[in-house]
């Protein structure tokens, strides 16, 4: 079955027997209002985050190097506040997994290990001439 598809299920029949537990113990209403409040505290600190990921990310291409943990960082950022508007307890969870920059760059290590990257980048040097043909005709007139 597609990994996908099997989420998809998962992740909602996850959510309804977490909303009957906790439901059962705190009530409705306040499981109601906590599911909002995580959502709204959520989106918020996804925005802080995500404008200091953008000043980082500026900060290193004036320094010339390219901001590669910044840019996973904001898509990061970016599906945790999607986790976060989404109802349910797990998505949040997780979702302030991802936002929170220690626990951000611990989730980033393990993918980084289980994901062995073949690319290796080399710096070749190629030398050679060039003639600005510009001035030799600006010498002609």
């Amino acid at each position: 079955m597609n990994t996908v598809l099997l989420l998809i299920i998962l992740i909602p029949i996850l959510e309804i027997y977490l909303f009957i537990k906790i439901g059962s113990q705190i009530g409705a209403f306040t499981t109601i209002s906590l599911i909002f409040f995580t959502a709204i505290i959520g989106v918020f600190y996804a925005r802080y985050e995500g404008l200091n990921t953008l000043r980082s990310g500026v900060s290193q291409l004036y320094k010339n190097q390219m901001p590669l943990f910044e840019l996973m960082s904001g898509a990061a950022l970016a599906v945790a506040a999607l986790l976060l508007i989404l109802p349910g307890f797990a998505t949040d969870l997780l979702g302030f997994l991802i936002i929170f920059p220690f626990t951000r760059k611990i989730i980033f290590n393990l993918f980084a290990k289980n994901t062995k990257s073949e690319v290796h980048i080399k710096d070749d040097l190629i030398e050679g001439e060039y003639v600005d043909k510009d001035n030799e005709n600006d010498k002609k007139l």
